[in-house]
């Protein structure tokens, strides 16, 4: 490897490590240097392991069931997958309901879409989600509102339905990496009426340190048509309903329904 390259190199990998992920175009800007250049040393720290590689960019190397990627890492991943979920849960809300949203990017891509729909009142501890009601508590890396003030703020409310997005996801339910987002999620859980989990195929066997809600508890799970076969066997068998959201272009629609024999 030419010192170029190798300095070229060096700096990428500070950026994921300490952003946990780039886009190539920032990283264009940054190095001076053109986009097959970067996609090239982007591949070089790929093979050995070091960066993942996903569209338009990479993210960092996690995998410890207490590893939690910050937003933006979590945002460059499975972008048309979240679209298209997104797309199918926002069919979901109706005018002048009680909506619970908890923390993360598909979540987050979901309120973009309720903006237009009128009366609703949208509770969340996400810092992300612009234009709703905030449940205060303390700050995670994926930008949500955890702890005692959430909790107890939570407590008293009764919505209409909850949209969960999850870290992980198995046979052992929905799960975090972070503790007190857990005990925070479950209440914001037993605040609806409906649990709608949003969580695209990548969350399949991906396991965080605490479980929110074992799989049954979920009356409709949101996913996307690259979930292998097993996790749907699964997944089918103990959620409520199992929808699969397939894009079309821009918009997205149910492929199919499964319902527990």
């Amino acid at each position: 490897m030419n010192p170029l390259a190798s300095q070229r190199q060096a700096m990428i990998l500070d950026e994921v490590e300490r952003l946990g992920a780039v886009r190539v175009s920032s990283l264009v800007a940054r190095l001076g240097v053109s986009d097959m250049t970067v996609r090239r040393d982007l591949d070089a720290l790929a093979q050995r392991g070091l960066v993942i590689k996903v569209h338009g960019g990479a993210t960092s190397v996690g995998g410890r069931s207490v590893d939690e990627p910050g937003f933006e890492a979590k945002q460059v991943r499975a972008q048309g997958e979240m679209d298209a979920i997104a797309h199918v849960a926002a069919q979901m809300v109706t005018p002048g309901s009680a909506v619970g949203i908890s923390a993360g990017t598909t979540t987050w891509t979901l309120a973009h879409l309720l903006r237009d729909i009128p009366g609703i009142t949208v509770v969340t501890n996400s810092m992300r989600v612009a234009d709703v009601v905030l449940t205060g508590g303390i700050r995670t890396p994926s930008d949500a509102l955890v702890g005692p003030v959430a909790v107890e703020a939570l407590r008293t409310l009764h919505l209409d339905v909850v949209f969960l997005g999850v870290h992980g996801m198995d046979e052992r339910g929905f799960t975090t990496p972070n503790l007190m987002e857990s005990e925070t999620d479950r209440a914001l859980v037993e605040a609806g009426r409906q649990l709608v989990v949003v969580a695209d195929h990548s969350k399949w066997g991906v396991v965080g340190l605490s479980t929110i809600v074992p799989l049954s508890d979920a009356d409709v799970l949101i996913t996307d048509e690259a979930l292998t076969p097993h996790a749907r066997e699964v997944l089918g068998g103990q959620v409520g309903e199992l929808v699969i959201a397939r894009a079309i272009g821009r918009a997205s629609c149910r492929e199919r329904v499964y319902h527990p024999v």
